[in-house]
C-alpha cells in the first residue's frame, strides 16, 4: 500500500521533536544529560563491554581501595533497586537502561537500545535552550564536580553515597569508553509556535535549581523529572489547541510567537490549557465527573490535532520537493528547513498548480494500489476535494487511528499517569464491564509539592531582583495556578468544554477546596491558624534568602 515507508510519516519537528512513543522520564534525563555536555547535540559512545548488573557490581568489588566494605549481595540488591534503572523489572526479560540520572555522566553508562527518549530529551532542551540561564543551571548543577576543560572528576563533601557511586565509576571505568558528539545530528532550532511554554520551563527549572543546597539531590532529580514531564504535558495540550487554529488561519499569531510578554500576557494566549483537577482523586465524586468531562474535552482534540500535523508535515514534504526540483522555491537564507508557518505558505494560490499536480501523484498511487477502494475512501473520493485534502483524509482514513492511540500513550506517559507527579488519572486496565474508563484530571502529592518550591520563591521587596522563599495566602496560590498553568481548583475554566460554574456546581467546589487545604496538611505546608479566609497561610518548606540573582519572576 502506497501510504506505508516514509509517505506515511506524521511527525514535524517544529511541532514537536518527540517520536510520539511511551515515555520515561528516567532516560528522557539521561539522554538530556548528553545534549547539556555536547551543546545540544546527542552523544556517540562506543564502550568494550555491555550493560548488566553484574558489570557494575564487579566494578564495585574490583576497585576495593574506594568501594570498600562491599559483599556481592548486598552490592548487588542496592545496585539493581536504588543505583539503575531497568527494563521490565522482576520479568525474566529485566535489563539495564542505565544508571538513575544523578550526575550528568551517567549518560555514559547508558544501554542505548533500553534507554531511548523518543526525542524528548531534544524537545526539552530546545524549549531551554530559550533562557541560557536555565540550560547553565542544569549543566552547573548536574555537572559540579566536573572540569570542564580536563573532565577531571572531584567529588565534594556534600556529595550523596549514590553519586559519589557513580562518580567513582566513571573515573574506574573512563579508559573503557569513547564518548564524542554525534555531530550527524546538528541542531535545527526552529521558531516555536508559541514561546511562552518555553519561557515558564525556564522560570521554573531555575527556581527549582535555588533549592539545590537545601534538599537532597535524589529529592531534586525527581523534582526536575515531574517538573519537565508536567511541561511537556502543558506544551502538547497548547499544540492541540494552537496547531489546528494556525492552520485554519493559515498564520500563526504574532502574540504567541513573541511568547506574551506583557504583564497579563498569558491571560490573553487563546490556546493557554485550562484544566479542572480533582484533588481528592476519588472516583465517582461530583468534582472526578467534573475532571472526567475536563480530560474528555482534551482527548477528543487527538484525532484533529494528529490530522494538523499530518496537513503541515506533507506540506513540509511538499516544500522540500519544490526547492529540490523547481527554482520556484528555496530554503531561507542560513538554514535547509522551513517553519511550520512557512509550510503553510504553501497553501496559497500561487502554488495551487505545483501543488495539485504533487499530490494528486500521491492519490492515484493510493487507487492504483489498493484493488477495492474502502467505502470510506469512495465517499472521500466522491466529494470533489482538492487533491492534497484527498490526500489528507486518506491518510487519516489507514493511519489516523494508529498515530492517535501512540499519542495518546505518549499524552499519559508525559502526565505521570500511574506515576508519582501524576496529572492524569485511570483506573488500572481502562475497561469495566466492558466500557472504557474516563480519564480524569488530577493533582497528585509529587506534583504539589514541586509547584510549590517554584511558587513561594519570589522576588523581594528590596527592588533588586533577588529571591526568597515567603508564605503565600491559599486563594492567592490558587489564582496563580489557573493564571499561570491553566490548572483549576475552586472555580471551573470558562473554556474548554466549561462556561463557569453553575448553582449547582459551588458545593463541588467548596468540596475540591477543602480537599486541597487537605492535601497542603498532608504534605506539611498548612496549618490551620483561624476560620478568616486571608489568615489561610501556605508556609515554605526551606527558607531561601537572596544571594542569587535572576529576572525569572513568576508571571
Amino acid at each position: 500500500m502506497a501510504l506505508t515507508g516514509a509517505l506515511g510519516t506524521f511527525t514535524h519537528p517544529g511541532v514537536s521533536r518527540i517520536d510520539y512513543k511511551a515515555l520515561d522520564m528516567d532516560r528522557v534525563l539521561t539522554a538530556l544529560l548528553a545534549r547539556l555536555w555536547h551543546g545540544g547535540m546527542p552523544s556517540k559512545i562506543s564502550r568494550t563491554w555491555n550493560l548488566e548488573v553484574d558489570v557494575f557490581v564487579k566494578l564495585f568489588l574490583g576497585n576495593p581501595e574506594v568501594f570498600d566494605g562491599f559483599d556481592r549481595e548486598t552490592t548487588t540488591r542496592w545496585a539493581s533497586t536504588h543505583l539503575l534503572d531497568l527494563v521490565n523489572r522482576g520479568k525474566p526479560t529485566e535489563a539495564v537502561a542505565a544508571p538513575r540520572p544523578l550526575h550528568g555522566f551517567t549518560y555514559r553508562f547508558r544501554n542505548s537500545r533500553k534507554s531511548r527518549p523518543y526525542g524528548a530529551d531534544e524537545q526539552l532542551y530546545e524549549m531551554l535552550a530559550e533562557d541560557e540561564g536555565a540550560l547553565k543551571g542544569l549543566r552547573e548543577f548536574f555537572f559540579s564536580d566536573v572540569d570542564r576543560s580536563t573532565g577531571e572528576i572531584t567529588p565534594g563533601p556534600g556529595t550523596d553515597v549514590e553519586t559519589q557511586a557513580l562518580l567513582h565509576l566513571v573515573q574506574r571505568a573512563g579508559h573503557q569508553m569513547q564518548d564524542r558528539a554525534d555531530t550527524s545530528r546538528p541542531r535545527t532550532p526552529y521558531t516555536p509556535l508559541c514561546a511562552e511554554p518555553a519561557r515558564q520551563l525556564c522560570q521554573d527549572v531555575m527556581r527549582l535549581l535555588y533549592h539545590q543546597d537545601h534538599m537532597p539531590r535524589t529529592v531534586l532529580v525527581d523534582y526536575l523529572k515531574i517538573l519537565f514531564a508536567f511541561h511537556l504535558s502543558l506544551y502538547h495540550l497548547r499544540m492541540m489547541k494552537l496547531l489546528p487554529a494556525v492552520i485554519e488561519a493559515g498564520a500563526g499569531n504574532a502574540t504567541c510567537r513573541g511568547g506574551h510578554s506583557g504583564g497579563q500576557g498569558t491571560d490573553r494566549c487563546p490556546h493557554r490549557p485550562r484544566l479542572f483537577l480533582d484533588v481528592e482523586g476519588v472516583p465517582g465524586t461530583p468534582a472526578a465527573e467534573l475532571a472526567e468531562r475536563s480530560a474528555e474535552i482534551w482527548y477528543r482534540r487527538v484525532p484533529r490535532f494528529v490530522q494538523a500535523t499530518y496537513q503541515v508535515k506533507k506540506l513540509d514534504e511538499f516544500s522540500a520537493h519544490l526547492v529540490r526540483h523547481t527554482t520556484k522555491l528555496s530554503y531561507p537564507p542560513g538554514r535547509n528547513y522551513f517553519t511550520p508557518e512557512e509550510v503553510l505558505q504553501r497553501l496559497g494560490k500561487s502554488y495551487t498548480k505545483e501543488r495539485d499536480a504533487f499530490f494528486l501523484q500521491r492519490v492515484t498511487r493510493v487507487r492504483d494500489e489498493e484493488k477495492d477502494l474502502p467505502p470510506e475512501l469512495k465517499q472521500i473520493t466522491q466529494l470533489g476535494l482538492s487533491a492534497f485534502d484527498e490526500y489528507i483524509e486518506m491518510l487519516m482514513h489507514y493511519k489516523g487511528r494508529h498515530y492517535r492511540n501512540y499519542f495518546i500513550e505518549c499524552l499519559d506517559t508525559m502526565l505521570l499517569k500511574h506515576r508519582p507527579g501524576a496529572l492524569i488519572a485511570q483506573p488500572r486496565g481502562g475497561r469495566t464491564g466492558g466500557k472504557s474508563v474516563a480519564r480524569r484530571f488530577v493533582l497528585d502529592a509529587r506534583l504539589l509539592e514541586v509547584l510549590l518550591q517554584v511558587s513561594l520563591l519570589r522576588e523581594g521587596n528590596d527592588g533588586t531582583g533577588n529571591l526568597q522563599t515567603s508564605p503565600m495566602r491559599v486563594d492567592e496560590f490558587l489564582s496563580l495556578l489557573r493564571e499561570r498553568y491553566g490548572l483549576h481548583i475552586d472555580q471551573l475554566p470558562d473554556t474548554d468544554g466549561f462556561s463557569g460554574a453553575h448553582l449547582d456546581d459551588q458545593a463541588t467546589l467548596r468540596a475540591n477546596a477543602a480537599a486541597f487545604l487537605d492535601r497542603l496538611r498532608e504534605i506539611g505546608y498548612y496549618q490551620d491558624m483561624s476560620d478568616a479566609y486571608l489568615t489561610q497561610t501556605i508556609t515554605p518548606r526551606y527558607s531561601i534568602g537572596t544571594e542569587a540573582t535572576t529576572g525569572a519572576a513568576p508571571r
